[in-house]
């Protein structure tokens, strides 16, 4: 292939995935725009990106009105903050025993525990409800932070980021009478940065959004997530549709931060975890 052809090829690529990103982007932009537009504006032929008058009111509803949504906003921030530190404590610390501790059935252990990724999480429901109810612990947020502590794709992200540093740093870490669990704090860990921020917003989009376990856990109002207090916009009769764009608008303010603030990291994580298995 000539450098000509090459360059054609590049510039081929680019345009097509400028134009993915664009179609994929473009549901995002007609629910910030129907956000700040009237219910009768909102399903106007043709779409009108750029409303003429900017309208406030599905805002002034969702966070002035008559449901709590700053208690629905702070049940979503403590549910994914302790969900989500869970995770990275137990992932990495799993990661690292697979990955660099020798012991007994280590391989089999491993691909046991990754074979569990085939079971559909809809299969654990019941028997994830009766062991919460016998716990009391149905209708608490704790049924939903517990379950979502341990992550196989998690660990085996942490594992195949462990995999990639050299064992001499073990051996030297030994040497200098380091035990294992120093060794994992204060060498190996500060060097997976990547992984545990690609493992951070991973788990953190994943339970942010998380809507079937909120619906089968809770029942009582003031405990709702975001994800399930959009049903509140839902009635028999009429679906408050600008209402519900402003709260998803509202909820995705958080997950764009996030994923701007730490996306060189979750990139460079991403490419790396692959690399050895």
């Amino acid at each position: 292939m000539t450098t000509i052809q090459k360059k054609a090829l590049k510039w081929l690529l680019t345009i097509v995935f400028a134009g993915l990103g664009i179609v994929m982007i473009l549901p995002f932009l007609w629910m910030t725009s129907s956000s700040f537009k009237l219910q009768s504006e909102m399903f106007k032929a043709p779409i009108e990106w750029i409303p003429s008058t900017f309208h406030f009111d599905s805002y002034k509803e969702v966070w002035t009105g008559k449901y709590p949504f700053m208690q629905y906003y702070w049940n979503s921030i403590k549910i994914t903050a302790l969900t989500v530190l869970g995770t990275l404590v137990t992932s990495s610390m799993a990661g690292f025993a697979f990955a660099k501790l020798n012991f007994r059935g280590k391989e089999a252990l491993f691909l046991l525990y990754l074979s569990t990724m085939i079971i559909p999480s809809q299969i654990l429901l019941v028997p994830r409800f009766i062991l919460f109810d016998k716990l009391h612990l149905v209708n608490s947020h704790w049924a939903i932070i517990l379950p979502g502590m341990f992550s196989v794709l998690g660990t085996f992200i942490m594992r195949q980021f462990f995999s990639t540093l050299p064992n001499e740093l073990l051996e030297a870490a030994k040497v200098d009478g380091a035990g294992v669990f120093r060794t994992y704090m204060q060498i190996c860990l500060p060097l997976t940065k990547p992984a545990l921020v690609s493992l951070l917003i991973l788990s953190f989009t994943w339970h942010w959004n998380e809507y079937e376990s909120p619906l089968i856990f809770l029942r009582t109002n003031s405990l709702y997530t975001i994800p399930l207090a959009l049903t509140n916009y839902v009635d028999e009769n009429t679906t408050n549709y600008t209402a519900i764009m402003a709260a998803s608008v509202s909820a995705l303010l958080p997950l764009i931060l996030l994923v701007a603030f730490f996306q060189r990291w979750f990139v460079e994580g991403i490419a790396s975890s692959g690399v050895k298995g």
